[in-house]
C-alpha cells in the first residue's frame, strides 16, 4: 500500500483529498504547515507528496527544496492556486515533478497520483553517472553538478532525460513522452513537457537559451545530443 503525504493548510481541502485517496486504498498522512510537512516527509517514509505552495511557517517551494536536498526522490506534485508560468518553473527548478492548479477535480488528482506512483526510479538500464557536456548527472539521486553549481532533478525530469538519452540523436515526440511518463489518464498537455524541458535545460545546459544537448525538433519534440 503506497503512503501519500498531503501538505495543505486548507483543512477542508486536505480532508477531502485524504478521504478520496483512502477510498482508493492509499495510506494517507496530512500536514497543515510547511515545517510539519518537511518533518513528516523526511521521517514517515511517504511514497508521494502532494504539496501546496502557499503554507504557513514554510512555503511549499522551500519544503520541496529541502526534501530534495535531504536525498529523498519521491514524486512531489505541487498544489497551487497560481497559474503563472514563472511559478510553475520555480517549482520544477527546486525539484517538483508536476503541478496541479486549484481549483481541480479530485479524479484528476487521483489520476496524477496513480501515474506518478507507476513510474520507477529513473536511470534503470543506464549508467548511474551520466556526463552531459560539463554537467555530471547522478541518475539515482537526481543530482546535477556543473562547475560550482549543484541542482536537483525532479522525478519526471529524470524520466524525460532517461527517455531522451535512450533515444540519443533521434527525435522523441512530445506525445511519446506524455504517454510513457504520465500515462493517458494523467490528463497531461504538451505544455507539461515543455515546462519540464525548460527547467531541465536550466540545470544541465551552460546556455539554456541556446541548448547544445537537449535540442528542440520543431513541430515534433526534442532530441538528445551527447
Amino acid at each position: 500500500m503506497a503512503r501519500i503525504l498531503i501538505a495543505d493548510d486548507e483543512v477542508d481541502m486536505a480532508a477531502g483529498l485524504r478521504d478520496n485517496l483512502q477510498f482508493e486504498g492509499y495510506d494517507v498522512l496530512v500536514a497543515h504547515d510547511g515545517e510539519e510537512a518537511l518533518a513528516m516527509a523526511t521521517t514517515e517514509s511517504p511514497d508521494l507528496l502532494l504539496l501546496d505552495i502557499m503554507m504557513p511557517k514554510m512555503d511549499g517551494l522551500e519544503v520541496c527544496k529541502r526534501v530534495r536536498q535531504s536525498g529523498f526522490m519521491i514524486p512531489i506534485l505541487m498544489l497551487t492556486a497560481k497559474s503563472q508560468e514563472i511559478d510553475i518553473i520555480q517549482g520544477l527548478e527546486v525539484g517538483a515533478d508536476d503541478y496541479i492548479t486549484k481549483p481541480f477535480a479530485v479524479r484528476d488528482v487521483i489520476a496524477r497520483v496513480k501515474a506518478a506512483l507507476r513510474r520507477t526510479s529513473a536511470g534503470k538500464g543506464l549508467s548511474r553517472m551520466l556526463r552531459i557536456g560539463d554537467a555530471t548527472v547522478d541518475m539515482v539521486k537526481g543530482h546535477v553538478e556543473r562547475g560550482s553549481d549543484t541542482h536537483t532533478l525532479g522525478h519526471f525530469e529524470l524520466e524525460i532525460l532517461k527517455m531522451l538519452v535512450e533515444n540519443a540523436e533521434k527525435p522523441v515526440e512530445r506525445n511519446q513522452l506524455l504517454d510513457a511518463i504520465w500515462g493517458l489518464e494523467g490528463f497531461p498537455v504538451t505544455r507539461t513537457v515543455d515546462n519540464h524541458i525548460v527547467s531541465l535545460r536550466r540545470k544541465i545546459e551552460p546556455d539554456p537559451k541556446n541548448p547544445r544537448h537537449i535540442v528542440t525538433v520543431h513541430s515534433i519534440g526534442y532530441r538528445f545530443v551527447p
